[in-house]
């Protein structure tokens, strides 16, 4: 019995390690992705591969394939408590107000106000970006004074120039190098990895930290 949880407990380890590696693998976070890969072969070595090792029952194996389940649920649901990254929302309202905008404006959100023409009529489109963990409290703030709006959200990989990359601490400075000189090159595409994880380093700092 004490051999099942032990499986149990070392997926719930592994698995989410496995889930949030991957997570950011997507969403290019290399510090992040380096970090939960150092941790999800760390326990691999150390756990899984004992616990795993030799004949197994029936039974272990069902606990494994649970604890498998248990652990991916367990990374997605850690994933979303860390809210890494940004979301995009779309708002599509009936009439222009211009209240809603300046309270999002002054609660530091980015805001992009457009008109178009809908089925019924013209219609107000609002582009807002929002770090994931202030999600909530953007959704309360349109419900608040839109309680009829359409939204839609989905999630940017890329931001460059505006307002969005000011939110994000500021483009990364890219340096132009001549062309046919290798060494240069190779130079270059390693300063800016390091400028990159050096600024995606800064900004975890600032989001969990200092917020």
């Amino acid at each position: 019995m004490s051999r099942l949880f032990l499986i149990i407990f070392i997926q719930l380890l592994y698995v989410p390690m496995l889930t949030l590696r991957t997570i950011c693998m997507v969403k290019n976070l290399k510090v992040l992705t380096g970090l939960f890969g150092f941790m999800e072969a760390l326990i691999y070595i150390f756990g899984l591969a004992i616990v795993l090792s030799g004949d197994q029952s029936i039974l272990e194996m069902v606990v494994y394939a649970v604890g498998f389940a248990a652990g991916l649920t367990l990374g997605i649901y850690i994933e979303q408590k860390l809210a890494i990254g940004f979301t995009s929302i779309q708002v599509n309202i009936e009439k222009e107000n211009p209240t809603l905008i300046a309270v999002l404006r002054n609660e530091g959100y980015g805001v992009t106000a457009y008109y178009g023409e809908g089925k019924f009529g013209k219609r107000t489109n609002l582009d807002i970006l929002t770090k994931r963990k202030s999600e909530k409290n953007l959704l309360k703030l349109i419900e608040e004074y839109e309680p009829k709006a359409f939204i839609m959200s989905f999630e940017p990989k890329m931001f460059r120039g505006g307002y969005l990359t000011e939110m994000m601490n500021g483009r990364l400075k890219r340096k132009l190098m001549g062309a046919g000189q290798p060494e240069k090159e190779v130079k270059s595409v390693i300063e800016k990895t390091v400028a990159e994880i050096r600024n995606e380093t800064e900004t975890l700092k600032h989001d969990w930290f200092e917020d």
